[in-house]
């Protein structure tokens, strides 16, 4: 298990430091890799099933490393960004989750994005409550394909800006249900500090609503899971991020690093996820 103090006190876990091959333009710029479209990956299922909490058909991608067996593994959720999909959220992924595992540095787990909506904040809204697939129809999915273990429950999350707002919103979900996840990865989490920049999205009834699930008012919740927190240094959400850092401590936060909001800074950020969120993933023989 990382060690908290050390990784906080640094503040950052740089990609160049981990290896994550990427590579150099004739500038001696880094470039990181382009996505392998999903559709060319063997190693990765897309299916669509029937959300009840959304009343409306997902997408479900699920994300496996290559060469190992797939019965039993233990899967993380990877929660998408504002007018995102599942299917948007998962380029290059598989390709570091396998590299990782080849190389010995995680134990095999899957990840699974799925549907959330495209401005939900991943909470209750007008008929639609992302949350609620994600606590009670995930785990039966994830059963009813022999992934998850004996109970079906994810034993991490992940999210990226929206998707960080909502995976850190699930790990407090979790604690409340007596069920804690191994740990949580947020990239470019979307905590906005103030009710008016907030409402210009739409996406919460009033200021009260928003304010009893907002991530930063509730970090106590988030109780002793370990966190992992990445947010370049040119996002628009740096500043609540560092604010969030400060009071949450999390075990690896990376936040000096140059970076926007934008899918060149995930593809920096995200190997590093995968080593994170894989430094918790359970042994297949204890899990299954």
């Amino acid at each position: 298990m990382p060690d908290r103090r050390t990784l906080l006190t640094s503040g950052l876990v740089g990609a160049g430091a981990l290896g994550l091959g990427l590579s150099s333009d004739s500038g001696g710029a880094v470039v990181p890799p382009q996505p392998v479209p999903l559709a060319k990956q063997t190693n990765v299922s897309v299916e669509t099933v029937h959300s009840q909490a959304r009343n409306r058909e997902v997408d479900l991608v699920t994300m496996y490393p290559s060469g190992v067996p797939r019965a039993g593994l233990p899967v993380c959720l990877l929660l998408h960004g504002r007018f995102g999909d599942a299917r948007r959220s998962s380029g290059g992924v598989p390709a570091w989750l396998t590299a990782s595992v080849k190389a010995g540095k995680v134990p095999p787990f899957a990840i699974l994005a799925v549907d959330g909506g495209g401005n939900s904040y991943w909470h209750q809204r007008s008929g639609d409550d992302p949350m609620w697939m994600l606590l009670d129809e995930v785990p039966r999915w994830l059963g009813e394909r022999g992934l998850g273990g004996r109970d079906g429950q994810p034993f991490a999350v992940a999210g990226i800006s929206m998707g960080g707002f909502g995976a850190l919103l699930y790990t407090r979900r979790r604690n409340e249900l007596d069920s804690p996840v191994n740990a949580t990865a947020v990239v470019s989490p979307a905590l906005i500090t103030s009710w008016p920049e907030m409402a210009r999205r739409r996406a919460f009834v009033d200021e009260a609503e928003w304010s009893a699930i907002d991530p930063m008012r509730h970090v106590a919740a988030l109780e002793d899971v370990p966190l992992g927190v990445w947010c370049g240094t040119r996002d628009r959400f740096i500043s609540g991020t560092r604010k969030f850092v400060r009071k949450a401590k999390p075990e690896v936060a990376s936040v000096r690093t140059p970076g926007g909001h934008n899918s060149r800074y995930y593809r920096f950020a995200l190997p590093e996820v995968v080593d994170f969120i894989g430094g918790y993933a359970p042994d297949i023989a204890d899990h299954g």
